[in-house]
């Protein structure tokens, strides 16, 4: 695994750290209500135990991407990867908002190019 590769893949660790933050911790606050652009506090509140979940998840996918650090392992680097790319395509689709997908899915895209660029 290249420093690159290394530094890349903390990046999107540390984004979904971020994420885990926002929605265990601050959903139903201003920033966590104006991070996600949500309708309103209430709606927050009624939905702040869904984003615990959600946040727990982010959360497991950070901890995973630092264990592929940890272990050096491209294959488990690339699987946790692939997970966010598609959690960010899903949200994107779910929620008709493009933004979602450049800020979780172009990360992990390039950490994954940095991953195989050298089979190549």
């Amino acid at each position: 695994m290249s420093f690159l590769s290394i530094i890349l893949i903390a990046i999107v660790a540390l984004e979904h750290f971020y994420f885990l933050v926002l929605e265990m911790f601050f959903w139903t606050k201003p920033t966590g209500i104006k991070s996600f652009g949500l309708k309103s506090k209430q709606f927050a509140d009624d939905t702040k135990v869904l984003a615990a979940n959600q946040g727990l998840y982010n959360g497991f996918l950070a901890v995973g991407l630092i264990f592929s650090i940890i272990q050096k392992s491209t294959i488990f680097a690339l699987f946790f990867l692939v997970c966010v790319v598609i959690a960010g395509m899903y949200g994107a689709y779910s929620t008709k908002k493009i933004k979602l997908f450049y800020i979780q899915s172009i990360p992990p895209v390039f950490a994954i190019l940095s991953l195989i660029i050298k089979f190549f």
